[in-house]
């Protein structure tokens, strides 16, 4: 049967509540994904990972058609969105369909991780590097994990460590699961400094920065990771984010705005693995009957319809709540997180269970078709890891039932 398979979100899902802009680019992304990046999507999906499978002309695409765009204000050479989170997350949701490794690293990491941490740069740094970044003609990453710190990202945990020195800082140390980084150009970088942490931003060809190969990874295997090292770098004092010894705010910040993203890509898999097990549920017989006759797979897919539903409607809300900036934003997005993530595992493991073989298989050496629903599964499950484990996303939401002081 076809990949292609229709939207069941558009025949039960409304769109009431969002705003023409938000629709006008969920057209617009949908168009790009359909025709540009679906051709390529089972190749990105499922070559392994290496410096030379990366999607340049993927990404400089993006930034010619407008996407890269989306996020940011006009003042930055964006489109200046009256909800540009909104219309990112609903962007994140609609690639994430196709390919959730592109979602991760040329939207969520280049342009949220990245792109928004950019905006508390030094002006002359934002001046230089925006017009790049939304033409996609550079490479961004963001480096706050370590081999020994992620969950926990205290100045206990963190051995990277920055120096003051004449006109700038000096850094040492390592990261790891650094997203981008054996492509970035430049690579925004936690440090601990004294008692506190800071963010600088590293020019990725400066003398002692080597990258190692990247990780060979169950999924996403387009969305390149590998260790940093860092030998007594120089950055200069124009490449310091914010204030020296708020680096941690200044991470946390974007990463909160990073899990409503992963909440949004979680419903894009979750959506593509609902509606190509649909399609074949109405095709397939079995015992006379089509398996979408039989009522156990009627009640269980009536259930992922709504939990889509749900977790749609929760991760719009997120995005909503950043951009009208609202209170409670890290509950809310904790929220579309832990929802949106967990949903894309359980709904194509079923997929995979009621397509049988057809959901097992990536190529089909008979005929030479192509199958989807194996990548979706292998590519779902880091959504419940990183960016903050589905277990720390708990943790925030019961902190704002019970306090901090409770929950610790």
């Amino acid at each position: 049967m076809s990949t292609v398979t229709p939207r069941i979100s558009d025949q039960i899902y409304d769109d009431l509540w969002l705003p023409d802009e938000t629709l006008a680019v969920r057209k617009q992304v949908r168009d790009f994904a359909e025709t540009v990046l679906r051709p390529i999507a089972h190749q990105l999906n499922n070559t392994p990972e290496s410096v030379a499978a990366f999607p340049w002309q993927l990404l400089k695409q993006m930034g010619n058609a407008g996407l890269l765009r989306i996020p940011f204000e006009k003042q930055y050479g964006g489109a200046g969105l009256e909800y540009p989170t909104l219309a990112t997350m609903i962007m994140l949701e609609e690639i994430a369909y196709v390919s959730s490794g592109v979602a991760a690293a040329l939207i969520d990491v280049q342009l949220i991780l990245f792109g928004h941490t950019l905006k508390h740069a030094q002006p002359s740094i934002k001046e230089k590097l925006f017009p790049a970044l939304c033409r996609g003609e550079i490479v961004g990453a963001f480096a706050t994990s370590e081999p020994d710190a992620s969950t926990d990202l205290s100045v206990k945990a963190l051995k990277t460590e920055a120096r003051k020195v004449e006109g700038g800082y000096r850094i040492s140390g390592r990261k790891r699961w650094i997203t981008n980084s054996p492509v970035a150009h430049y690579m925004f970088v936690l440090c601990k400094m004294e008692d506190g942490m800071t963010m600088l931003l590293v020019d990725m060809s400066s003398d002692g920065v080597r990258v190692g190969e990247p990780d060979k990874k169950m999924g996403n295997h387009c969305q390149l990771t590998a260790d940093v090292y860092f030998e007594d770098v120089f950055v200069p004092d124009e490449n310091l984010v914010g204030n020296s010894g708020a680096g941690l705010k200044a991470a946390l910040t974007s990463l909160t705005l990073g899990r409503v993203g992963i909440g949004a890509c979680g419903v894009g898999m979750a959506q593509a693995a609902f509606d190509f097990a649909s399609a074949y549920m109405k095709q397939r017989e079995i015992f006379g009957k089509t398996i979408a006759q039989f009522q156990y797979w009627q009640f269980k897919f009536a259930e992922y319809a709504t939990q889509l539903e749900n977790a749609r409607n929760l991760y719009v809300k997120a995005a909503l709540v950043v951009d009208k900036k609202r209170p409670n934003i890290q509950s809310m997005c904790a929220m579309a997180k832990l929802i949106g993530s967990s949903l894309a595992g359980d709904v194509a493991r079923d997929a995979i269970q009621v397509c049988g073989g057809y959901g097992f298989v990536k190529e089909l050496a008979a005929t030479g078709e192509q199958f989807p629903l194996e990548a979706i599964y292998r590519d779902s499950k880091i959504g419940e890891i990183y960016e903050g484990a589905n277990e720390v996303q708990r943790l925030v939401i019961a902190r704002a039932i019970f306090g901090k002081e409770c929950v610790g």
